[in-house]
Parts: structure tokens; sequence; C-alpha cells
């Protein structure tokens, strides 16, 4: 029973001191990033864009 421990543990730190996952979770996160503030500017780009229609819908109805 302890030397399935062990290999637990020693395969446990042979995991941890694995750095080839690394990179992969940095692109992961820079991806996120410039997805979120992709996601951020394209809900204030929509906010501008129609308000920009309603006046001019305004302008339009208030000319007839």
């Amino acid at each position: 029973m302890w030397s399935g421990c062990m290999n637990f543990i020693i395969g446990l730190q042979g995991l941890m001191a694995r750095e080839d996952g690394q990179d992969v979770v940095e692109y992961v996160l820079v991806i996120c990033v410039i997805g979120l503030t992709a996601t951020a500017a394209s809900s204030q780009f929509f906010n501008l864009i129609t308000t920009l229609f309603n006046d001019i819908a305004v302008e339009i109805t208030s000319l007839v």
C-alpha cells in the first residue's frame, strides 16, 4: 500500500516539475483577455450605433 502511495507522490512531483503545458496555459490566458476586451468593446460600439440610429430616427420624424 505504501509503495502505491509513494509512486503516486513521485508521479505528482514529476508532473509539477514539468513545464511543457506552461506555454499553452499562457496562450489560453492571452486569448481569454483578448476575447473579453473584444466583447466589452463590441458592447460599447453597439450602444453607440444604437444611439446614433435613434437620433437619426428622431430627426427624421421631427421633419415629417
